[in-house]
């Protein structure tokens, strides 16, 4: 923690130096901040490897990867090519991230101990006691192996049927949970003497880690902006373990599958010195999950993520403007134009005014077609109260103004007034191109 001088001034313990601290100015930078886990640690040796994980390590790569000729190397050189150790002067020297690695547990505790995960499982969701602890000061893949086994403990699968196949959906994804957790790993700080709290509720897992966003990144721009890993040979290692596709990616993929499984978002919340994660297990709508998964069989290919998430707001709200849909996907207005048009071409959305809406096919499918209706008669009388607020105040209004204010293409409109002259709200006045339309006194 922070502390001050008599003077004033501010300084903060990173590992063995002690540095000015200033508050305003608490936000990681690869700029300012070389990558910790490069670091020689101090005190380690070659006795501080446990062989055993470097042969785990090389096992696993030969699974994920046949082709790799890492694991014939000897254990030296495997490290080495991994960057993991330095050899200087025939002496081995160990990184923070080898230590992570394929470090005794014994050596983690003692040179490395802010290096902890703590599991904690609640069996309900209003309890504040856990009713079981798993502390954890250990190889990282070892961890991540433990809390896997852990969380199909409790995972309760749901099966979807779809056409002549049957969908099997956890409660919490191991590839979705094992993205999170590795993110967390790979990003924390470990200059913060905090573990990561791993927390299992039945309908949710919270994980949480030391150190906050890496400077420009929030929870606005997270799935769009260029990756900046705090620790990047933890992270480049992970990444020639085979562990991440690569660098950066984890995020889209939790997001990617859990829509796709009618969950709802990742949700991520954080603090200048904290990053906090909830996986929700609740599947929100079967239907919807149904829905993609017959439309992807159907198409040959998986939804992007930025369509799966139009279509998921799609499904909670009634429409959507070019502006939202930007805001959605976290994309220019442009790329959201084509995003929008492309699903429209698949005759999945249609236009109405200037906003777009499921189509009736997509409605019978994920709502209900009494569900299209009474969304599109909605849109539909928006537009006639506009109209009449508007001649509360003007003489008249002609069908070109009409589409600017409500947002509706010329036909739509034309069909809009027509429909409210029949009904005896307003009168045409003129011809052709220069009918003017009254309220109806």
């Amino acid at each position: 923690s922070p502390v001050a001088t008599t003077s004033g001034i501010y300084y903060k313990r990173l590992g063995k130096v002690t540095k000015p601290f200033y508050p305003a100015n608490d936000v990681y930078s690869p700029a300012d901040n070389l990558d910790f886990s490069s670091k020689i640690v101090e005190g380690a040796s070659e006795g501080d490897i446990d062989l055993l994980e470097v042969y785990r390590l090389k096992e696993k790569l030969r699974i994920r990867d046949s082709a790799s000729a890492l694991p014939a190397l000897a254990d030296t050189t495997f490290l080495d090519n991994l960057k993991l150790i330095r050899l200087e002067k025939d002496e081995v020297r160990v990184t923070v991230a080898a230590l992570l690695f394929v470090g005794k547990t014994t050596s983690i505790s003692r040179l490395l101990p802010q290096a902890e995960v703590i599991y904690l499982h609640y069996s309900d969701e209003a309890q504040t006691e856990y009713d079981n602890r798993m502390d954890m000061q250990e190889p990282l893949i070892s961890i991540l192996d433990k809390l896997t086994e852990r969380i199909r403990t409790y995972n309760h699968l749901t099966n979807v049927q779809v056409g002549l196949y049957r969908l099997e959906v956890y409660d919490f994804s191991e590839a979705v949970f094992q993205e999170a957790l590795l993110n967390a790993l790979a990003h924390r700080s470990y200059e913060e003497t905090a573990p990561i709290y791993v927390k299992h509720y039945p309908t949710k897992i919270v994980i949480e880690n030391p150190g906050g966003f890496p400077e420009d990144i929030n929870e606005s721009n997270i799935i769009t902006h260029q990756s900046i890993p705090r620790n990047k040979l933890i992270a480049m290692t992970l990444q020639h373990l085979k562990y991440v596709q690569r660098s950066g990616q984890g995020v889209d993929i939790m997001y990617q599958s859990m829509l796709t499984e009618g969950k709802p978002y990742p949700e991520y919340t954080s603090t200048p010195n904290s990053v906090r994660l909830t996986l929700r297990s609740t599947m929100e709508n079967q239907n919807f999950v149904h829905f993609i998964a017959e439309m992807q069989d159907k198409r040959s290919k998986m939804f992007t993520l930025s369509e799966l998430m139009i279509l998921h707001y799609l499904r909670e709200h009634q429409k959507i403007t070019l502006k939202q849909a930007a805001k959605t996907i976290q994309e220019s207005d442009n790329n959201a134009h084509k995003v929008l048009n492309s699903l429209r071409d698949e005759g999945l959305l249609e236009l109405n005014g200037k906003t777009y809406m499921l189509t009736l096919k997509v409605y019978e499918t994920v709502k209900t077609d009494v569900a299209y209706v009474q969304d599109k008669t909605v849109n539909q009388i928006q537009a006639k109260g506009r109209i009449v607020e508007y001649l509360q105040h003007k003489p008249w209004i002609t069908n070109q103004k009409a589409q600017e204010l409500c947002g509706f293409n010329k036909n739509q409109t034309y069909y809009i007034l027509r429909q409210m002259c029949k009904d005896g709200i307003l009168q045409p006045v003129g011809k052709c191109r220069g009918t003017k339309y009254k309220i109806n006194k």
